[in-house]
């Protein structure tokens, strides 16, 4: 139990990686909250990890972030671990992307981790070993056709991971960042469902589409992002910061 008592706090901690990475956390020992917009999904995680507690929220929303947070420390005390898990990956040929569209994935996948990074930062500076681990992505260090923002975004997490490592080096807090390739998750099941749509291949085919960037030729398992975040909230994990952890089965970068 080597996270024995510490609060975490987990963004999109309903399904995909983020409901992983909460549990993976709660076999260590953490106290868990659970973050996000969709109650239900948030309750049926919540379900499956004894003592946790649920805040919903608007990660967008600095207010709503802040109202959640404090809600979180009122339930568990303060804040040891944060986990950035929130995202979303829409997809478009870049002349047709709208600024709207541009603009939602901004929020979602690089506002939100400001917001929640300074809600938290009070406590985690004050933790023996404070921990920001932000699930980024493949996309956060390298192009891929078709999805200029997502991509944007996601360099942009992985560059602010590398800021506040440099920044708070001197302290008990660390901020890294893991980075997935495409992995078994809803978010994944869409771009699947997207490709078919679009091209009129098979499910099949579509997931082939998605599997070739991996060398072991396969999607990656939420629980193998999980145990890669876990290693880096630890606290002998302490000399890693601002790195990007690829969880990718050998992929080219």
């Amino acid at each position: 139990m080597r996270l024995e008592g510490l609060h975490a706090v987990v963004t999109g901690g309903g399904s995909g990686i983020g409901a992983a990475i909460a549990q993976a956390l709660a076999r260590e020992g953490a106290r868990l909250t659970l973050v996000g917009r969709r109650r239900e999904a948030l309750d049926a995680i919540a379900a499956t990890l004894p003592g946790a507690c649920i805040a919903q929220a608007d990660v967008t929303d600095r207010a709503a972030v802040d109202a959640a947070f404090a809600s979180a420390r009122a339930a568990h005390g303060p804040i040891a671990i944060l986990v950035n898990n929130a995202g979303i990956a829409p997809s478009a040929p870049f002349a047709k992307v709208t600024a709207e569209a541009w603009r939602q994935t901004m929020a979602v996948n690089l506002d939100a981790l400001f917001h929640c990074c300074q809600a938290a930062l009070p406590d985690l500076i004050a933790a023996p070993s404070g921990r920001i681990v932000t699930v980024a992505s493949t996309a956060g260090v390298k192009g891929y056709g078709y999805t200029a923002p997502y991509v944007a975004s996601k360099h942009g997490a992985i560059g602010l991971m590398r800021a506040l490592a440099t920044e708070f080096a001197h302290t008990g807090l660390t901020a890294n960042a893991v980075c997935p390739g495409f992995t078994d998750t809803d978010i994944v099941g869409d771009a699947i469902a997207n490709i078919q749509a679009k091209t009129g291949r098979s499910a099949d085919e579509a997931r082939a589409q998605l599997t070739r960037f991996n060398p072991q030729g396969r999607l990656i398992d939420p629980a193998e992002v999980a145990e890669a975040a876990l290693w880096l909230c630890l606290p002998a994990s302490r000399s890693v910061t601002g790195q990007a952890i690829m969880v990718a089965g050998g992929e080219v970068m």
